[in-house]
């Protein structure tokens, strides 16, 4: 992954003692928010309930129709994420992927068993678990059990791939929902005008993406506090004129009631009023972004109220006009405010599609960094933030796909389709892992994760068995985009467990060293040399192959590995950390950098500086070793010496060598993961070192 700073975000840095101004700071964060967090949530009215195949609904039908989404904002949107899943971060992120890291961090489950530990921990690390603390019996069977965990695992990674399938088609029908108010004023405004007009919407929106979250949001808010304060508006226009006594709904008992009555059919609506707390991931997915304050704010104070006036409204014309559902955003805009609130809901729409792209975002740079992922360029947008990220790969994919569904898939139904089934099973993913923080770190009761756990599942559950019967009408698309992206997790993780195994098998150890550099055919030839490695037990299985067909090494050579830590800058003083390997001219160094840090402006500053400190850490030491006979003047002579004579900067490219003996199995899985490897980015962010110092030293691995 290459980490490019450029400006960054954990938390607004708020000053402890100054209480007025820690509560300007969150509230007008809260409003930054919803220009980029709820944007998907807030605009669900405009396709909500053109979705729904409703055939000759009456009063009865829209009254349990709202109560049904009246208790799912309620128990989804306030209960579930607002006040419990907001509190499950992973140092700061949010969604599906980050659940599965907080519990890897705490527990010994992960099934790769990183060589990058660090990337999980950070220079001040307060949340780790007390080792000392006594394991529970789930921690132990996930533990023991390896089918367990590949289970945990694939769940993580559909919850993941599903989510960003929801940042593809987010986008799609919430532009396309708004874009169609126009046919509702002009008949002779055909369906393939509205798609290309969507399209060119869409594009424009993919390419603001790069100036970040913080500016988009700046741009975007004040278009989202304007349709969150009208929609709510109009829909009390429209419960006094049409139905004053619509919130009589939110008695269960009309939920009832809508079952009893429609039976099969009011089942399969479900898979349309789910489409209520769409976005609603999102919430949760976009913490890294921000902070849990801000965004429990901007929901409890403005999101919520506004969407369950604005659906009391629309469900309040409804009744009395039962036939407008297929239009029923636009058919109960007042005709004197049509227009304004088509443009106001034409922006919106553009701005709804920012929540799940900034989420989308978010969890490819956690997949990356925890190395699950190919590696694909991260530019840090915020220099406060350290979730606030861009990834121009991932952008223009997402664009090019958008545009595909929308051009592709231009009936609102069947986009709806494919958007529940997204939207339900990422829900039920989320209340899965969440159950498994509650038991495994949180420790809570039983009895309580057990009636979360219950209510949840059971609710989420009944909503998946309604938009599974969707897939042949639409359904099937998410679950083609995360067939795909599963494929290409799933052959990366391979691919890096394979090489971790390699490594770990045939590492060098500082014996191996000492004996592969006693030969008499290994000379030490003048110069310093940077050697990379990522291994932190050890060193890499390339040095023996460069020392045996080289038959030389440096006399001063650096073993060095950079360390991203998830802080936005590491002090100057612990930036590089220098270790005396025992042996003549051989030392280790690990550079340490945090996400609002820049590496790619140093060049050979950081060498020197890697030089001087070494310099420090050989005048602070001990002396003379029985491997190492100088004295502190010789070394650091001899290291003088060497950096008078040049540096070069060596690091190894490596590739799986499948033969015959190999199953089919590895055979497709590793020449699939060299396909990726060898189209990804470097793991080595570049120093912008001089050409004629650096070199690569290829190796085959056997598989």
């Amino acid at each position: 992954m290459e980490i490019v700073g450029s400006d960054g975000h954990r938390s607004v840095p708020i000053e402890k003692g100054n209480g007025r101004a820690s509560c300007y700071s969150t509230c007008f964060l809260a409003y930054k928010t919803l220009g980029v967090v709820f944007g998907g949530l807030v605009t669900s009215p405009l396709y909500v309930y053109p979705s729904m195949n409703l055939k000759s609904p009456d009063e009865m039908d829209y009254l349990g129709i709202y109560s049904i989404m009246f208790w799912t904002l309620t128990l989804i949107g306030v209960v579930k994420y607002c006040c419990i899943a907001l509190k499950a971060d992973d140092q700061g992120e949010g969604g599906t992927f980050a659940l599965y890291s907080l519990l890897c961090r705490h527990t010994n489950i992960s099934i790769l068993s990183s060589k990058r530990n660090d990337l999980k921990s950070d220079l001040h690390n307060s949340n780790q678990l007390d080792g000392n603390r006594k394991k529970n019996w789930l921690v132990n069977f996930f533990e023991q059990s390896v089918v367990a965990r590949r289970v945990l695992l694939f769940i993580a990674m559909l919850g993941m791939c599903m989510l960003i399938g929801d940042g593809i088609l987010t986008p799609a029908i919430s532009v396309l929902s708004a874009m169609d108010g126009l046919r509702a004023q002009f008949s002779s405004v055909s369906k393939s005008v509205v798609m290309a007009l969507s399209a060119v919407v869409l594009i424009a929106l993919f390419l603001l993406q790069k100036f970040g979250t913080s500016r988009v949001s700046f741009l975007f808010s004040p278009i989202m506090g304007a349709w969150t304060l009208t929609t709510p508006m109009v829909g009390v226009y429209s419960i006094i004129h049409y139905y004053p006594s619509i919130f009589k709904a939110l008695s269960p008992h009309y939920i009832f009631h809508f079952f009893l009555k429609n039976g099969k059919e009011g089942w399969m609506l479900l898979g349309g009023t789910v489409l209520c707390i769409t976005g609603a991931e999102a919430l949760f997915a976009d913490l890294g972004h921000f902070n849990r304050s801000s965004i429990q704010i901007a929901f409890m104070f403005t999101i919520y109220p506004s969407l369950v006036l604005t659906y009391a409204g629309q469900t309040a014309y409804l009744i009395k006009h039962p036939n407008d559902h297929d239009d029923g955003f636009y058919k109960f805009i007042p005709k004197s405010v049509y227009w304004p609130m088509f443009i106001v809901a034409t922006l919106a729409a553009t701005v709804a599609s920012q929540s799940l792209v900034s989420a989308t975002f978010s969890i490819i740079k956690q997949s990356v960094v925890l190395d699950y992922f190919p590696r694909v360029k991260v530019v840090h947008t915020s220099r406060n933030k350290e979730g606030e990220v861009y990834s121009p790969e991932i952008n223009y994919i997402l664009m090019v796909l958008c545009v595909a569904v929308v051009l592709v898939f231009g009936d609102g139904k069947d986009l709806g389709n494919a958007f529940g089934v997204v939207v339900s099973l990422v829900m039920l993913i989320t209340t899965i892992l969440l159950t498994l923080v509650m038991l495994m770190i949180w420790r809570l009761p039983f009895v309580l994760a057990a009636l979360y756990f219950t209510v949840f599942f059971i609710m989420e559950g009944i909503y998946v068995s309604a938009v599974v019967t969707k897939i042949p009408e639409g359904g099937w698309l998410p679950f083609a985009i995360s067939v795909i992206l599963a494929f290409i997790m799933f052959g990366w993780f391979y691919g890096r467990q394979k090489k971790f195994e390699y490594e770990t098998t045939y590492k060098i150890t500082l014996d191996d060293l000492r004996i592969l550099l006693e030969g008499s055919e290994v000379q030490r030839v003048p110069g310093i040399c940077f050697f990379y490695s990522n291994i932190q037990d050890g060193l890499t299985p390339v040095l023996r192959h460069y020392i045996k067909n080289m038959r030389s090494l440096h006399k001063v050579t650096i073993f060095t590995t950079l360390r991203y830590l998830l802080i936005p800058k590491v002090p100057q003083h612990e930036r590089i950390v220098i270790k005396r390997f025992g042996l003549r001219g051989v030392y280790g160094c690990v550079i340490q950098y945090g996400y609002a840090d820049s590496l790619n402006d140093e060049g050979d500053y950081i060498v020197n500086q890697v030089i001087d400190s070494l310099q420090v850490h050989i005048q602070t030491s001990t002396g003379p070793s029985l491997s190492n006979p100088l004295s502190i003047e010789e070394e650091l002579m001899e290291l003088e010496s060497a950096r008078h004579v040049g540096v070069v900067h060596v690091r190894g490219k490596t590739k799986f060598h499948i033969s015959k003996g190999n199953s089919w199995f590895d055979k497709i899985m590793l020449a699939f993961y060299e396909v990726l490897h060898s189209n990804c980015r470097s793991a080595l962010p570049t120093l912008h070192l001089p050409i004629g110092q650096r070199m690569e030293v290829g190796m085959f691995y056997e598989a």
